[in-house]
Parts: structure tokens; sequence; C-alpha cells
């Protein structure tokens, strides 16, 4: 265990601000400590002498050898909570629990006593839980420091929630379902101990086998990235993270004063950290049993065994929703189905033995698909009948499970019936579910994370770039006190290796003129202007332009952008070569750096098309070289890349490596807020950036 064992396994435990008055928060947890915990309890209350048969102290001064208190628990009023946290602390105390509120979550005058609270876990090195908290709890140990009205059973199952009512709330249905915790820990507003300390202590822990979390935001994404990836190699993290939407996402801020990312950052994060995201409590759960109870499968290929046509086929849809492929059976398995299953039976998978089926049929039916090289898990479905025994027939499921050690899950549909088989599947660790789906969802959820154990996480490629070069371009955009770039800054991506179109940005018609008889052809002229950043709009961009005609458009693009903005600053013209986008593709390449994540890389198809069909992926800063090369493969559009209808194929190693150095650039630079690269045209002979604007936080440079 990690350097929160003694917060989950304490052997004293003192409540701050217990009390024997009905209704208060400090009788709730007292006597929930009374009920179940193994330890001794310190009762605190200096308006007290003894609360529900426990003798009160003022104070950690009047407790005997107060040190030796592993956990204190805070219910006292927020307005005296940080004085007894620094009592404790004083005290020698390391683990505090604030169940307290009226913190962060409640206005300025909370998140003044929210920024004092950390102060003191500072100074005193304190593993805080909270506030605004339910609190924790431990089964090993009886440990329920909750204000909760249900104690979970135990079990492998660790779970962290920043919502306390979400956890009441799975608490009471994970009693009716027979569902075990280890530990259980409501976040609060996670002031010092955050998603990412209870992760990497749960990812120590032998007695852990899943990791569960109901999450409105992340701290640091950066630091639960990296301890994730690394306990996802052996431990399942299966999360739900609300706010995925508008509404929902302003919900949660004003719930716990949390500040929501954009949930595609979330969506990147959680990837890149390993993690099983899921959209409901049910599948939270599902996954979790499944996660805990069942081995890992070779392959995705699944074999369904059921007594019902209608069922089989809604199994069998169900995998084609998902990642998963029906099993193609070896002549041998069709060989002995057909020995051994009734004439009307359908031995193809699904294999249907129709009705009548006792439990001994599906045992024989399970036992010849699993032992099948091509099946790697198996989905058992089943209807009752007058002649099956749902409890002989999870016998039958658990026997043959533990014989070929290959994942099952299985459907018993049915109500009161379903009773005693649930209860022999759940020893055996077989989840039982009454929709198909939800039964193929989970198995899905067991191919997702044997692929995350598999993952190679390689370190992103460090080029050789020009440092000082890029940093001067960004600081010029300091002297004018400017936090926006243009084209005027595309040597930024030449310093970084990004291959850009000869040109230049002038002041003079006569220097335009130089620059496009120097390129030589027709050029492309662009006004530059930070305040201008949609030139096409105004009549900012010229295409094909003759080195005749040169002088005369750099004196029309200068007008436009006067009659548009009088004000506009006007940095010159851009003369670049043209690009022949008729062999080329054009694409997207961004960044915009999130509150949580940091820096978030985009790719896509771009052009004028990229606010229409939004075809783009992203991934968290910085990018690898296998990374950079899926996001090729996530884009709806990646046949066009690849030579749709006859085109040539583009350099995807061109794109690739590109999509890394620009992420190598603004993880090397964290002033670049936001970076466009439209288009960046990739062609078979490789990429071009055409266009650059991109914005700066002048105070981190």
């Amino acid at each position: 265990m990690g350097r929160l064992s003694t917060l989950f396994a304490p052997e004293r435990v003192a409540v701050v601000g217990a009390t024997d008055s009905e209704g208060s928060v400090g009788r709730a947890v007292t006597a929930n400590l009374l009920d179940s915990y193994t330890g001794e309890i310190v009762a605190i209350n200096p308006n007290k002498d003894t609360v529900l048969g426990l003798t009160c102290y003022d104070g950690f001064d009047a407790v005997d050898r107060p040190a030796t208190i592993d956990v204190a628990v805070v219910v006292v009023p927020p307005t005296v909570a940080v004085d007894v946290i620094a009592d404790a602390g004083e005290a020698g105390i390391e683990n505090v629990v604030v169940i307290t509120a009226g913190f962060g979550e409640t206005g300025s005058d909370g998140a003044e006593r929210e920024r004092r609270l950390r102060e003191v876990a500072r100074e005193y090195d304190l593993n805080l839980v909270g506030p605004n908290s339910l609190g924790v709890m431990s089964t090993p140990v009886g440990l329920n420091a909750t204000f909760g009205n249900e104690m979970a059973s135990e079990g492998d199952i660790s779970f962290m929630s920043q919502s306390g009512a979400f956890i009441t709330a799975v608490l009471d249905w994970a009693a009716e379902r027979d569902v075990g915790f280890k530990d259980i820990v409501s976040l609060g507003n996670k002031a010092v101990l955050d998603e990412g300390d209870f992760v990497a202590e749960w990812g120590d822990d032998p007695e852990t086998d899943v990791i569960l979390g109901y999450l409105e935001d992340i701290n640091d994404g950066t630091k639960f990235v990296e301890t994730a990836r690394e306990v996802t190699q052996e431990t399942p993290i299966v999360l739900v993270k609300s706010g995925r939407t508008d509404a929902g996402a302003s919900a949660a801020a004003s719930h716990t004063g949390a500040m929501a990312g954009s949930e595609r950052a979330y969506e990147a994060g959680l990837d890149k950290a390993g993690t099983l995201r899921v959209e409901s409590v049910q599948e939270l759960f599902d996954y979790a049993q499944i996660l805990s109870g069942q081995p890992l499968p070779d392959g995705d290929e699944i074999a369904i065994v059921t007594n019902a046509g209608g069922p089989g086929v809604m199994t069998t849809d169900a995998v084609g929703d998902s990642d998963l492929t029906l099993a193609d059976f070896g002549d041998e398995t069709f060989e002995r189905l057909r020995e051994e299953m009734p004439d009307e039976a359908n031995i193809y998978n699904p294999v249907d033995i129709i009705g009548d089926a006792p439990a001994e049929r599906f045992e024989r039916a399970l036992e010849i698909v699993l032992a099948d090289d091509n099946v790697s898990m198996a989905a058992v479905v089943a209807c009752p009948t007058a002649v099956l025994s749902f409890e002989d027939l999870a016998e039958c499921v658990a026997s043959a499970q533990e014989r070929f050690g290959t994942p099952v899950a299985a459907t018993l549909m049915g109500g009161k019936s379903v009773g005693a088989g649930a209860a022999v599947l759940g020893e055996a660790g077989i989840p039982n579910y009454f929709d198909p789906a939800r039964a193929v969802g989970s198995l899905d959820a067991l191919r997702r994370y044997r692929e995350i154990q598999s993952t190679t996480y390689e370190e992103p490629t460090t080029f050789d770039v020009d440092r000082e070069r890029a940093r001067e371009i960004l600081e010029s955009a300091a002297r004018r006190d400017s936090n926006r770039l243009g084209v005027e800054a595309m040597d930024l991506l030449d310093a970084y290796g990004i291959p850009t179109p000869q040109g230049s940005v002038v002041s003079s018609p006569t220097e335009a003129e130089a620059v496009a008889e120097d390129i030589g052809g027709d050029v492309v002229m662009k006004i530059v202007s930070p305040d201008i950043l949609h030139k096409s709009d105004i009549g900012g961009v010229e295409v094909g332009v003759s080195v005749e005609d040169v002088r005369d458009t750099y004196e029309d693009l200068v007008v436009r952008a006067r009659n548009y903005q009088q004000d506009a600053t006007i940095l010159g013209v851009q003369v670049q070569e043209t690009i022949d986008l008729d062999s080329g593709v054009e694409t997207i390449l961004g960044v915009n750096r999130d509150p949580q994540f940091g820096p978030l890389v985009l790719f896509g198809l771009g052009g004028i098309f990229v606010e229409v069909l939004e075809d783009t992926t992203v991934r968290v800063a910085p990018v690898s070289e296998s990374e950079a090369s899926g996001m090729l493969d996530d884009i709806d559009s990646a046949p066009l890349l690849r030579g749709a209808r006859g085109r040539d194929p583009v350099d995807e190693g061109a794109l690739v490596e590109t999509v890394q150095r620009l992420s190598q650039l603004v993880t090397d630079f964290p002033a670049i807020v936001e970076l466009d690269i439209n288009p960046l045209v990739a062609t078979p002979d490789g990429v071009q950036a055409v266009d650059l604007r991109l914005t700066l936080d002048q105070e981190e440079l």
C-alpha cells in the first residue's frame, strides 16, 4: 500500500464535532463508526461530556497520544474548520477527512476559506479529503466514516466519487445486487487529495481488482494521465465523467466549483490515460463485475449459446454493434455439435439448442464451443422453460468456464426464477444480465482492457529544432503588445521543421514585386493583420497573381483592409508561391490549450470544409509517432489521404512527422494558447503549411 494506507486502514479515528443531536451529521458519522468499525473511536466536542457512550474530549491536546490518531473526521462549522485542521496537523495527525461544506462551492468567502485550508494542509503535509465530502469507507476494517445510511459490503472494487449523493445511491443499489467494495471515498472539492492520488493508492493495493470513479472534472490532467497509464497496466479503471454536454458541464461547475474543460479534451485525456469511460451507472458496474470476475480474452471472437432464437438474434445484433466478431467454428466443432445436439438445433454461431434444452445440453454445447481455438469468449443466453432449472444451468456454466478459463457472460432472461441461478453465477465471478446487449458490452469491455494492457506507450520523438529562433518570433508579438500572430509568423513553423511555401511578408509594392520575381510564376497574396482573422471574407486574399500585377494587388489589398477596419494594424502583405491544391488534400492541424490536460493537438479535413464537416480528431500533447499515425486513421476522410477515387495517396509519413513537430512546438512553448495551420496541404511529395494563425498568453513568454 502507498502513503494513504492508514487513511483506509486506521487503528484510531477521531470525530471532531461528534454529537448525539438527532438529525445531525456529527451524530450520523459517530453512529456509523460505532456500528461497524473495529478500531478505537475518539469523540471530540468541547460542549459534550459523552456522545453515544463515548467519552468526549475538548480538543486534540486533551486526548492521550493524539499523534496515534490515524484519521481525523471534521464535521464542525466552516468558520472554525480550518483552525481545527491546523490543530490536527499540530497534533501530528496525517489524515484528515473534511465533511464540512461551505468552502469553494459556495462563493468568494468559501473560496478564500478553501485557500487557507490548502495552506494549512501544505504546512503540515496533510492527506486531506474534501472539504464538502460525504466521507470515506473501507470494508476490511468496517470503517464507515460517512454520514450515509448504508455500509458497503466487502468486495474487491474501490470507488471514488465527486458526488456524495451518488455514493449513497450506488450503495443502496449495490446492496440489492450483492456488489461489494474495498474502499470508497467521496472526493468533495478536492482541495488537496484528488482522483490521481486515489488511483495511485489503489493501483498499489493488492486487494483492489477494479477502480471505479464518478468524476465531474479532473484537477491535474497531466498527473492523472501519467498515473493512470501506469496503474492500468495491472488494474482497470472505469469512469463515468459527467458534464459531457454544455448543460451538464454548467451543472457540474455550479455543483462543486469545478471548471469543466471541453468534452473532447476529456475524451482524449481519458483515452490516453488508458481508462474505460462509460456513460451510465449500469455500464459502470457491468464493467466492474466482469473485469473483477473474468479473465481477459485472447481474441475478439465470441460464441453465443442459447435456447431461444429471438434472444440469439438480439445478441448477434449487439455483437455487430460492438468491436467483437462472431467466431467461425472449426470443422471439428461443427461435427461434435451435429452429433450431440438435436436435429432441429442450429449448430452455427449463434448456437440455438432449442427450447426444450435442459441444463446438461447447455453444458455440452458450451464445452464444445469453448474447446474451439477460434472462440475467445462466450455468451450464454437462456429463457425460462419448464425443463430448465436456472440454478442447474448456472452450475453448468460455472463449471465449463472454470474448466476452460475462457471469459463467459450470462443472460438469464427472467424475473423471480433467476435469483438462485444468478447467485451461483455471482459466486463464480460470472456476471448475469437480463439484456443480452449488456452481456456483449461487458465482454467487449474485457477486449478493450486487453488492448489497454497490451499498449506500449512510446516516448514522443524529439526533433532537432531552432528553439531560440522560435522564441524570438513569439516575443516579437509581445513587443508589439499583441497576443495574436498570423502568416507573419510562418518562420515559427520553419524553425520547427514544418515545411512552408516559398515567400515572405513585405511592407511595400516594390518588395512584393521582388519576392514574386524570385519565386517565379503566379503567386498568392494575403493581407497581414492580427486584427483581421478571416482574410478571404474581406477580399484580403488574391490567388494566381502574375508578377506584372503584384504592385497593384498590393495596393488593393491594403485599401480593402483599411476600408474594412480603419484602425486595423497592417503589418504588410504576404507574397507566397502557389500550391497546387488539386494534387493534394487540404487538412487542418491545430492546437488548443485545455485547462486540465494542457495542449490538445487536432488533425482533420481542412480548408473551407473544416467547420462544416467537422471531421477532426484530437490527442493530448506530447504526441508520439503511433498516436500521430492513429490520428490519420481516425478521421472519416482518411480514404482521401490514401488515394480514393484514383487519386495518388499523400505522403502519410510527412503528415505524421508534422503532427509530432507541432506537438513538440506547443509543448516547448506553453505561451501558445491556440494555433491553426489551415490548410496544411498534403501531397504525394510531402506537406506544406499554407496559412497560420495563433494566440499567445504573453505572461507565459
